[in-house]
């Protein structure tokens, strides 16, 4: 690969990472409106997705391994063990069937997992597209346990009774 093509896919890996934390950033805004209990813990949890969105500014993997990380867990807790984001595509396809909304929230919970499949792969090719930097895979590792032991401690203090 070229450097000019390098540095195009960087461009394109970094736009791509706003458009997913940025959609995830929606989808927190939105739930903690509707459900009041959520604006705390929701508050917090958006640190998270504005420091991947200024680390990937700086391109770097720390910030793209944050993403990437928080993406993975809270994706895989929401659509195997929940389940909020396919009862949220229902209810998205419901509401175009009968034009009410009735169930906000799975939707939201189904636009941050859209967001959060967006953010997974642009991470991966933001970092896979940098040139030989040494331990660029390492810090990408380091920034995601880092996002995901922040989200851990975040459920573990904040979540919702």
């Amino acid at each position: 690969m070229r450097n000019d093509d390098r540095l195009a896919g960087s461009h394109s890996a970094q736009l791509w990472t706003y458009i997913g934390a940025g959609l995830f950033l929606v989808a927190l805004l939105v739930s903690a409106i509707v459900v009041p209990d959520l604006r705390v813990l929701h508050s917090i949890q958006a640190v998270i997705y504005i420091a991947v969105i200024v680390l990937a500014r700086r391109n770097s993997p720390w910030g793209y391994g944050a993403g990437f990380g928080v993406a993975i867990v809270w994706n895989a807790m929401n659509l195997f063990l929940t389940h909020l984001i396919q009862t949220g595509a229902g209810a998205f396809w419901l509401s175009l069937r009968t034009g009410r909304v009735q169930q906000l929230v799975p939707m939201m919970v189904t636009l941050g997992g859209i967001g959060h499949f967006i953010l997974i792969a642009s991470a991966l090719f933001a970092v896979a597209c940098r040139n030989a930097e040494s331990r660029k895979w390492l810090k990408f590792a380091g920034g995601g346990v880092v996002s995901i032991g922040y989200l851990v401690l975040l459920f573990a203090l904040f979540r919702p009774h």
